[in-house]
């Protein structure tokens, strides 16, 4: 699709891979990103306009969706993850319910608040942050993992709906990235701005899954072994 004098809105938008997304945006040729974020004076990137939004809100979800109708491109970044969580203790229900409320919910709020913006501005896109641990599970992300793969599949049940009102449904998956997410894990990480511009050369193409980095190209290919890679013990 093209980017050029397009609207967009990025959740979780004041730091890491959302700043990134903002600026890659704005390179692209976007005429105006808006910066959602919990705090919106936590968002300093100029050129940017901060949007109130905690996407677990409902009333942040709908306010946004009124103040941001103009939205062609909608990024659903927002994302927590609660590393660390073993299922078969007893914190990890609550842990599974906070991630679950952000990773997945956060994203159904948004959707079904913005798919009416999005037919009535031509159909644009909506593009979903997942996770090379959509696809399997480290002994630290089982909680994690669970709510990424609930965000894949709510990503695929999206495609389908949006299909005919002419809306892009992108999942985007990677593995680790350089945000402060992650800055405990000591494993390779991406750098933000290279996944941020992987998926804006995936949205000038029409790509409906982007597979952002080695990693997740990796899993990916692995699902046509005997032994794919969500079946192999991990380590982390």
């Amino acid at each position: 699709m093209n980017i050029q004098g397009k609207t967009a809105l990025v959740t979780g938008a004041n730091r890491g891979l959302g700043t990134a997304y903002a600026k890659a945006l704005l390179a692209a040729g976007a005429g105006k990103v808006y910066a959602g974020a919990r705090d919106p004076s936590s968002v300093t990137l100029p050129g940017v306009i901060p949007v109130k939004l905690d996407v677990t809100s409902l009333d942040d979800v709908a306010a946004a969706a009124a103040q941001c109708g103009d939205v062609d491109i909608l990024i659903n970044n927002a994302g927590i993850a609660l590393g660390g969580v073993k299922l078969l203790e007893g914190n990890a229900e609550q842990a599974l319910r906070d991630q679950l409320d952000v990773n997945v919910f956060g994203i159904l709020h948004m959707s079904r608040a913005f798919a009416p913006v999005l037919r009535a501005n031509g159909g644009g896109a909506i593009v979903n942050m997942l996770s090379a641990l959509s696809w399997l599970s480290l002994p630290t992300s089982a909680t994690y993992s669970m709510s990424k793969a609930a965000a894949w599949a709510l990503t695929n049940g999206l495609r389908n709906e949006l299909r005919a009102q002419g809306t892009l449904v992108v999942g985007v998956h990677a593995g680790f990235i350089d945000t402060d997410m992650v800055r405990h894990v000591g494993a390779p990480k991406s750098k933000p701005e290279d996944i941020a511009q992987r998926v804006i050369a995936g949205l000038l193409i029409g790509d409906e899954e982007v597979l952002a980095d080695a990693t997740s190209q990796q899993v990916k290919a692995s699902f046509a072994l005997p032994s794919p890679a969500y079946l192999a013990a991990q380590n982390g």
